[in-house]
């Protein structure tokens, strides 16, 4: 499991030293406080592991920084500037492995770039996910041939979920926990997801539905059923779900958050980022005493104007809470409004 990010002139942020948990971690914050930044580079770190690519290589890859040039995720600031990312991970060994990658913004090079730690990262494989905001799988349709001959703009995230929702089942029968899983989202979707010639289809009694023609909150709780099917999410896998509540009807985020508590007991790690009061709630009401949950709070300093963050086992004592605040505030408009209304 990941255990820690660290941190200095990268992205957006100048200094970031957060530890995780081992279950769900959910990450809240405004609009350009880095959330998207964090699930990319821990991501990066974990999907090296089964690609076997550079640390630079991947991290560039999957930020796109104009001309791909890698020095581009230093920080901006005036004069040379250097920063490094560092993630750190448990491999039940006592003591956790460290990856890292420094590089200055004159690197325009992966070679430029100094990566630690690869070799003993590398020997530890993992499966890891990342879904992104942007649905990708009513676009899967010659998509990854396309991208692996043509220098197309768009991260890799979206060409690795495609491959991730293609492989195929696993082996042998399917354990109870799993078969539980897909029957939620299978009622959920009224269906299965089956595939034909790089084409996704919902299969129900009334026939076989094309993704382009399903309901794009519908398509996202069909992705979760084909990682859950393929075995992509299983003890030891890490999750990354970029605002899992994008065209979601909230009456479904109830289904959503039961199946990534699920899975979190089921040994999942999990990192989501999310701008939703109603998600939130719903991991607040349904988590278990033993359920490991943790809440960060990205923010930046009035004074200083840098990124700063907190992190809490209760969202209760999360704080600043930029939705809380928003939805409280929302609130008092409305309750001031029908006052006002009541001297009329």
């Amino acid at each position: 499991m990941i255990t820690r990010l660290k941190c200095e002139c990268f992205t957006a942020f100048d200094n970031l030293d957060i530890s995780f948990s081992p279950g769900v971690n959910i990450i809240i914050g405004e609009n350009g406080t880095g959330k998207t930044h964090i699930l990319k580079a821990v991501y990066s770190a974990c999907d090296i592991t089964r690609s076997k690519k550079n640390f630079a290589e991947k991290i560039n890859d999957v930020f796109y920084p104009s001309g791909k040039q890698l020095g581009r995720l230093v920080k901006r600031s005036q004069g040379s500037s250097n920063g490094f990312l560092e993630i750190s991970r448990d491999i039940k060994t006592g003591k956790d492995i460290v990856l890292k990658l420094s590089f200055s913004n004159h690197t325009t090079t992966l070679e430029g770039a100094k990566v630690n730690g690869f070799a003993k990262w590398s020997d530890f494989p993992m499966e890891s996910v990342f879904i992104p905001v942007k649905d990708m799988m009513a676009n899967a349709p010659g998509f990854r041939s396309l991208y692996s001959l043509r220098n197309l703009s768009f991260e890799e995230i979206y060409a690795d979920i495609i491959d991730r929702a293609f492989l195929p089942a696993l082996k042998g029968p399917m354990d109870k926990d799993r078969s539980k899983l897909m029957e939620i989202l299978q009622k959920a979707i009224d269906g299965k997801v089956v595939t034909k010639n790089e084409e996704f289809f919902l299969k129900n009694k009334q026939g076989e539905l094309e993704f382009t023609l399903l309901a794009e909150g519908f398509r996202k709780l069909g992705l979760l059923w084909l990682l859950i099917q393929n075995g992509t999410l299983l003890n030891g896998s890490v999750l990354f779900w970029d605002e899992p509540e994008t065209n979601l009807n909230p009456r479904l985020q109830q289904t959503v958050v039961s199946i990534l508590l699920e899975l979190q007991r089921l040994g999942v790690q999990i990192f989501i980022a999310t701008h939703d009061y109603v998600l939130l709630k719903e991991f607040d009401l349904a988590l278990r005493e033993d359920d490991k949950v943790q809440f960060h709070t990205l923010y930046r300093d009035k004074k200083a104007g840098t990124i700063c963050h907190n992190s809490s086992d209760s969202l209760d004592n999360l704080d600043p809470n930029a939705i809380d605040s928003t939805f409280g505030s929302l609130i008092d408009r409305q309750v001031s409004k029908e006052m006002g209304g009541l001297g009329k």
